[in-house]
């Protein structure tokens, strides 16, 4: 029977790890308002955020309760119930090639800067990671501020994202024309649409993850922030039919200079179908009064670039790494996804913490479904040797296994095997992750 993870105690390795350091490792308690209110004002100030206000509390307040929040408090401070280090984590579904793996989210890893180098960041994960396999979850996920930390843990980059940035006047609309039409709708109708349409747009995602708490209702803008909230744009694609199939959110930056330059930013798009992301592209690209259209956390492989006359009006900025996936049970995990066509392939992973450390078998049939056992390598079976961080990285599909090789970060069995590695584990489009969590 699995274990439910948020009903597990506190982590006792990392308890007395921490303790004879002089520090003390506790779980929260949701139903605590004061320690509560403590815990998000730590989890501010590690990210350099402005202290909660009432409102911004009231927002976040609910999710304690979705999820099993740990903190670390130092009893000789000024004020020892403020944590010195924070961390919180809750299951979430996350789509893979050909279905869905329910991984372990964990955010708000934070550390004191009066509190470093004392080992409380490896404490803390690790505790996580013992969490995550007392409960049979096959992998643990985060979205990362720092990409130095988490390797060591196990983690590998499995999803990028990038910022597109488009001259709107210059880049001139080439897309197809697209049944249906695009309406403005207000916060309201877009939260409502939103609910019905971000799981239909997580589900076909590879890489998307399932939007736990008040990060849903961030997209939309926050009662905290009223004067963000009034500028917020929603336009929503219908087909058709009239079924909504796209959503976008977005807010208008006035150039003080020339108010016939504005900029807009695209805070989320979200797209069903393909017909509903070239209406809603072209719909942003042909607002009247605008210079620039910027939108972040987009794919990679954003087809932007054939949707418009010049392609040297678009730009894609800040590409980076944005989600990191760490494997626990590779049976379970990589038997839960498809892959390209019939074939075999072994892994030899080496992983220090011990949890996917072993020989791989992945034997997929004629439909892509797998069976995966731990055996080694048959005589003739293409192979590949790496650490866990990179069976988290070829995990979603997103990075070739040739240009890890090529990199000398894992190594064949015999030259080519990491070609044919690749026809089994690619997946069609480029893994994307379009929130942060």
């Amino acid at each position: 029977m699995p274990v439910d993870p948020l009903t597990l105690p506190v982590d006792p390795a990392a308890q007395q790890a921490l303790a004879a350091r002089g520090l003390r490792f506790d779980l929260l308690d949701p139903g605590d308002d004061a320690a509560v209110r403590a815990w998000v004002e730590a989890d501010a100030r590690g990210f350099h955020e402005p202290a909660s206000t009432d409102e911004s509390f009231a927002l976040v307040r609910g999710d304690f309760a979705e999820s099993r929040t740990t903190g670390v408090y130092d009893d000789g401070l000024a004020d020892p119930a403020v944590p010195v280090a924070t961390i919180t984590s809750w299951p979430a579904a996350m789509t893979v090639p050909g279905g869905e793996v329910t991984g372990w989210a964990i955010s708000g890893v934070t550390v004191s800067p009066t509190h470093r180098r004392r080992g409380v960041a490896r404490a803390m994960l690790e505790a996580e990671l013992r969490a995550a396999a007392a409960a049979d979850l096959p992998v643990a996920i985060l979205t990362v501020s720092e990409a130095t930390i988490y390797s060591r843990y196990g983690f590998g980059p499995a999803a990028w994202a990038a910022e597109w940035t488009v001259d709107a006047r210059r880049a001139g609309w080439l897309g197809a024309p697209v049944p249906g039409r695009v309406q403005l709708v207000d916060r309201d109708t877009a939260i409502a649409t939103a609910r019905e349409l971000l799981p239909a747009v997580r589900r076909a995602t590879v890489g998307d993850v399932q939007i736990v708490g008040h990060r849903f209702v961030r997209l939309f803008g926050s009662d905290a922030d009223a004067a963000d909230l009034r500028r917020r744009r929603f336009a929503r694609y219908d087909d058709e039919q009239g079924v909504p199939r796209g959503l976008a959110v977005y807010k208008l930056e006035q150039d003080p200079r020339d108010f016939t330059s504005s900029t807009v930013e695209v805070r989320h798009l979200a797209t069903a179908t393909d017909d509903a992301c070239r209406a809603l592209w072209q719909y942003l690209l042909q607002l009247d009064l605008v210079h620039t259209v910027r939108a972040g956390l987009r794919s990679v492989e954003e087809p932007l670039r054939w949707l418009v006359r010049d392609q040297r009006a678009i730009r894609a900025t800040e590409l980076r790494e944005h989600l990191w996936v760490r494997v626990l049970d590779p049976v379970a995990a990589l038997s839960a996804r498809t892959y390209g066509g019939p074939g075999r392939l072994a892994l030899r992973v080496t992983d220090p913490l011990g949890y996917a450390q072993g020989e791989w078998l992945i034997e997929a049939a004629d439909d892509g479904t797998a069976t995966v056992s731990a055996a080694a390598a048959p005589d003739g079976v293409p192979a590949l040797e790496l650490p866990v961080d990179l069976l988290g990285s070829l995990y979603l599909g997103g990075v070739p296994a040739v240009v890890l090789a090529r990199a000398g970060r894992i190594a064949e069995g015999r030259p080519g095997d990491a070609v044919l590695a690749d026809r089994l584990l690619r997946a069609p489009e480029a893994p994307l992750l379009a929130t942060w969590f």
